[in-house]
């Protein structure tokens, strides 16, 4: 709670980014506004912003009496369904020797922007305006920042004992770790797993990226893990399938037994040159398959219950991941921007050498395809999943 000192520096600095003064008593936007503004905390202080209700805007008390009323209604703004998402904040009344006023404290957001009635608000100095497509975006990221991804949090129910220990002691921890430090190490698996991200110690329990790699039953924490494998007779679902096949378990396996389900359709065939030569091509190069599958592994959100996707028609491969674009990617910028939903599995993935560190996979697939004389990859952007075709080689 704010002291009477603190209060009257607050108020003597009524050019502070942090305080919003005012006289009105009714003006439930002006309210609406500033403590939205206050929860965005767009300069990044990480300290709380106030509305002090009974003081002019040069930061005169203008005295009177502070009515339960008004404290309800400043108090009701908590509820308020026109601010979103809720913001922390408290209400206090304050007997100042001119006169009594109310305080509203508003905690910065960890799930910003904040809207009110749909539009974002922040300060600049001490001027309180609607934020623009950049400073939104801003915000976007810091929450992105703020926020711990999926594949770090604690996988809940999970435990060291449903892990496989010696796929991360026997194959993981020697990609990721310098031997000598192994050999001098002596923290537990559990020590060892957290400082890769892969153990929660507070909650005593594997992270859902330490369940996705080592756990023996990934899908009891992770349901949508897996890849779901379809060789339809034509063109359509509506035709029936020829082949089917589930891939699943730990991720490690997984991505060991995927270069199978790669050459399926890559299977190369001789093709006429001329009338006395034949070369060897494929209607799919495999680089290009195995980029975007691995992309759509990396990328896809393990939140959904959907697994990828891997249909191969006729006359087209398609590969959907569930999960849209995800942070700084957009429909405009894509593949050049690279943003990352599961941080530590895309670590952990570039660590066993499956993927590069430099968000280049989409590129090189493209270039698979070009040298192989198929057309571009052409990618559907939805809110629920990214989806992937690849054309047949003329």
């Amino acid at each position: 709670m704010l002291t009477a000192d603190a209060l009257r520096a607050l108020i003597a600095d009524h050019e502070s980014d942090r305080v919003e003064l005012t006289v009105s008593t009714t003006n439930t936007d002006k309210f609406g506004e500033a403590i939205c503004a206050f929860a965005n905390d767009f300069p990044n202080h990480r300290q709380p912003g106030y509305l002090v209700v009974g003081v002019e805007g040069d930061g005169t008390v203008r005295g009177g009496t502070v009515t339960d009323a008004l404290l309800r209604n400043l108090g009701a703004l908590r509820s308020n369904v026109n601010i979103e998402p809720l913001p922390a904040m408290t209400v206090q009344k304050h007997a100042l020797p001119e006169g009594e006023v109310a305080v509203v404290e508003v905690l910065p957001s960890d799930l910003p922007p904040v809207r009110y009635k749909g539009r974002v608000w922040i300060r600049v100095g001490p001027s309180l305006r609607g934020a623009n497509q950049r400073e939104e975006r801003i915000l976007i990221e810091k929450r992105t920042g703020l926020q711990r991804t999926f594949d770090a949090r604690p996988c809940g129910g999970c435990t060291l004992d449903d892990l496989v220990a010696d796929l991360f002691l026997v194959t993981y921890l020697p990609a990721a770790v310098d031997r000598e430090v192994i050999a001098e190490n002596e923290r537990s698996v559990a020590e060892q797993m957290a400082s890769l991200r892969f153990y929660e110690l507070a909650a005593d329990c594997p992270t859902h990226a330490g369940a996705l790699l080592f756990a023996r039953e990934p899908l009891r924490w992770v349901p949508g893990a897996w890849i779901q494998f379809v060789r339809w007779a034509g063109t359509t679902m509506a035709d029936e399938p020829v082949l089917a096949h589930r891939l699943s378990g730990d991720l490690i396996t997984v991505l060991r037994e995927l270069q199978a389900l790669v050459a399926l359709p890559a299977q190369p065939h001789p093709v006429a040159d001329s009338a006395r030569r034949e070369r060897t091509a494929t209607e799919y190069p495999p680089a290009a398959i195995r980029e975007l599958l691995l992309n759509a592994i990396m990328h896809r959100s393990y939140e959904s219950n959907a697994p990828v996707r891997f249909h191969w028609y006729e006359d087209r491969l398609e590969i959907q991941n569930p999960g849209g674009l995800y942070g700084m990617a957009s429909r405009e910028n894509f593949p050049r921007q690279t943003d990352y939903r599961n941080p530590v599995l895309s670590e952990a993935m570039a660590t066993l050498g499956y993927v590069n560190a430099f968000g280049r996979g989409v590129l090189r697939a493209q270039e698979a395809l070009r040298r192989n004389g198929n057309p571009p990859a052409e990618f559907t952007f939805e809110t629920s999943h990214v989806l992937a075709t690849l054309r047949r080689a003329a």
